[in-house]
């Protein structure tokens, strides 16, 4: 009897650790738009989260503009500019880029994508059209991991390198060292690391869900997130996989345009 009492206890148990964890892997899928305290850069690892105040105003971060400077690390620019900086990260390709690219090439913006090792694989004559076009792409790593449980410099090389050796085979031209961390999970440590490897760092300050193919936003819904939420400075971040974004990337254009905003490639930003 004391047996039996004692596996019924641990099977709550484990039940119980199994649903408190559950519920935060899905605070950590939210957090593009949920609020979060600004605090400091820590070393252990976290994920990037935004906090969002009155219409218009830039969202205040897990940490400050000011702070993450010295990493070579951003998430907004100047807050007295209507400038939005268009961000895409491409983990695979579904037929939805090539719609985005044309509403891009419409408007004459140039945008950056960051893409991982599958989509250089998979969609090596898009990555062509990319630079062919004037766009930059950036890195986010070969395998899309959580790179902030790399500790050692030599593996993290090779997530960028791999990335890197890739593109210059597919465009013959040498990928520009800007880098967005998978899942937007850093550590100081990272960041370091990214720093010492010649890499500008690129988180955000405007997202909105709509990385899941299966479950995407209605037009409506995103306006409703990229209209209301969309500030000076801000670095805008988009999944190149999202049908939505492709349908609506046109008139969502436009719309920054009548709001007084105009577009800018990252490297007006860094200054590389």
């Amino acid at each position: 009897m004391k047996k039996k009492g004692i596996r019924v206890f641990g099977t709550i148990l484990l039940f119980g650790l199994m649903f408190f964890a559950g519920r935060g892997i899905a605070a950590i899928r939210e957090n593009d738009g949920a609020a979060v305290d600004t605090v400091s850069i820590q070393q252990q690892a976290e994920s990037w989260g935004l906090g969002f105040g009155a219409e218009g105003t830039q969202p205040t971060g897990n940490a400050t503009a000011d702070e993450l400077k010295q990493y070579n690390a951003y998430y907004v620019g100047n807050p007295d500019e209507k400038v939005i900086y268009l961000t895409f990260d491409c983990g695979y390709e579904n037929g939805n880029t090539e719609p985005i690219l044309d509403a891009l090439k419409k408007h004459n913006v140039r945008a950056t994508f960051f893409v991982v090792g599958h989509f250089l694989e998979s969609a090596p004559d898009i990555v062509k059209r990319m630079t062919e076009e004037g766009h930059t792409v950036g890195n986010h790593t070969y395998h899309h991991p959580d790179m902030s449980s790399i500790s050692d410099l030599a593996s993290f090389q090779k997530e960028m390198d791999d990335v890197t050796a890739l593109f210059c085979e597919i465009t013959g031209q040498e990928m520009t060292k800007y880098y967005r961390p998978p899942q937007g999970k850093y550590s100081t440590e990272n960041l370091e690391m990214a720093k010492e490897l010649g890499y500008q760092t690129f988180f955000w300050s405007l997202a909105y869900v709509d990385w899941n193919a299966d479950d995407q936003p209605t037009k409506e819904e995103a306006f409703d997130k990229l209209l209301s939420r969309i500030h000076p400075g801000a670095i805008v971040l988009l999944h190149s996989t999202s049908s939505t974004n492709a349908e609506i990337l046109d008139e969502l254009l436009t719309k920054w345009e009548e709001m007084g905003y105009t577009f800018a490639p990252l490297s007006d930003l860094c200054g590389v």
